[in-house]
């Protein structure tokens, strides 16, 4: 079993960068998630809602914070795990997530995380409460 980091306010996760997302990704996860909305797949109807091009779901953002969360603690400690979509992710970006320790109960500590890409847009903010016990 992963042993649990030092977790105390203030304690920053360690990054987890992503490679650019590509119409690959975008394609794989519409098959993964069944969520084929074609916004995330198809230029033609992105450009007709008068967008330069596809975006990437909302979930596949929120699917990078949970392994950001589960690349730092096991996965039977995350207790809750809450995102508000900010912003889109435009094919070709590179997230980068991040989380930071905001405060700490008796026997858990709660974790403000965020996704951002490279020109400091957020896309993606939220929070994790982890069980310390």
């Amino acid at each position: 079993m992963m042993a649990l980091p030092t977790i105390e306010v203030g304690t920053e996760l360690p990054p987890l960068e992503i490679e650019p997302i590509t119409r690959t990704t975008l394609a794989l996860f519409a098959g993964a998630s069944g969520d084929h909305n074609p916004m995330h797949i198809d230029i033609d109807v992105a450009k007709s809602a008068g967008l330069d091009d596809v975006f990437a779901h909302g979930m596949l953002s929120m699917a990078y914070l949970g392994r950001l969360l589960t690349s730092w603690v096991p996965q039977e400690r995350i207790r809750s795990f809450g995102v508000r979509f900010a912003a889109v992710t435009p094919v070709h970006a590179q997230p980068t997530c991040t989380g930071r320790v905001v405060s700490i109960a008796e026997d858990s500590a709660t974790v403000d995380i965020a996704v951002r890409l490279a020109d400091g847009t957020v896309t993606l903010t939220g929070d994790a409460v982890i069980a310390l016990d």
